[in-house]
């Protein structure tokens, strides 16, 4: 099955926004069919905007979100719930404007919340995740456009680590246009075995991060690629493989994800060599 591939704009710039868009182009130049923009800051971003450079450019474009402390579908204060919805439908919004497919991320939580709660609170966050996303969900499906969920490892969320995990929170939520986005450099961590999970997802991936281990470039660490190309044709995945990395220079962004040494020489070394090697793993 043939792939189409997408790039980060987190391997470039953060935040993004409109004056950062010449990237478009530069993804494309390097091979690229995507450009998977993260909103960190919605007013930095306009529609016109970015359907403008990614027309010139040749490429489609990836809506993924940024879930800080403010923007926690499953806080216990309802008014922070209902704050981390009106993040979601802005984006909702952005992808039906600029015809990403999706909005993808670990939208379920603030990233870095990290909490060894008693049984019953866990269910708590757990049902307001599910409403909360079930009310994002329905305002998505109205517009065309699905959510997919990250699972994140056990150092980066403490409500959604394993791909059974994610699928469980589909469940919960209950719409067809809810699924996932699984990530290798998290399913590393997490999984007994990334191809058996893929497999175990079926068709609840709508969209699909590769990275190395270390979340470097494919090719560059210990991930049985091959096995996951395969798995992912068993379970007949037609969405695009976009490569995600940061480097030590995006500060925020690295402290956030304890980036604290380069994986690659540069993040054009990262995402040429990572491009090319997925073209080349893919079986025949």
């Amino acid at each position: 099955m043939s792939r189409r591939y997408g790039a980060s704009s987190f391997i470039w710039v953060s935040p993004f926004g409109d004056d950062k868009l010449d990237i478009a182009q530069h993804v494309a130049d390097l091979g690229f069919d995507i450009l998977e923009i993260c909103i960190e800051d919605p007013a930095l971003v306009s529609a016109s905007a970015i359907n403008a450079a990614a027309q010139a450019a040749g490429v489609e474009i990836s809506v993924c979100g940024a879930f800080g402390p403010d923007r926690d579908v499953s806080h216990e204060d309802p008014a922070m719930r209902e704050r981390g919805l009106e993040y979601l439908r802005f984006c909702i919004d952005l992808a039906a404007e600029v015809g990403s497919p999706h909005v993808a991320g670990p939208m379920y939580s603030a990233t870095g919340k990290a909490r060894l709660l008693p049984e019953d609170q866990r269910s708590q966050q757990r049902q307001w995740a599910a409403e909360s996303l079930r009310a994002a969900g329905e305002y998505a499906a109205e517009r065309g456009v699905r959510l997919a969920i990250e699972p994140l490892n056990r150092f980066e969320t403490d409500l959604v680590n394993t791909t059974a995990q994610g699928v469980d929170l589909c469940e919960r939520i209950g719409l067809d246009n809810v699924g996932l986005l699984l990530d290798t450099f998290h399913m590393n961590i997490e999984e007994k075995d990334i191809a058996t999970a893929l497999r175990q997802a079926g068709d609840r991936v709508f969209h699909f991060h590769a990275c190395e281990n270390d979340r470097g470039a494919p090719g560059s660490g210990h991930v049985e690629w091959e096995a996951v190309h395969r798995a992912l044709d068993d379970i007949g995945y037609a969405g695009a493989v976009a490569i995600e990395s940061f480097t030590p220079e995006i500060r925020e962004i690295a402290r956030a994800v304890s980036a604290w040494r380069p994986v690659a020489q540069s993040g054009d070394a990262l995402a040429r060599e990572g491009l090319e090697f997925l073209k080349q793993a893919v079986p025949a």
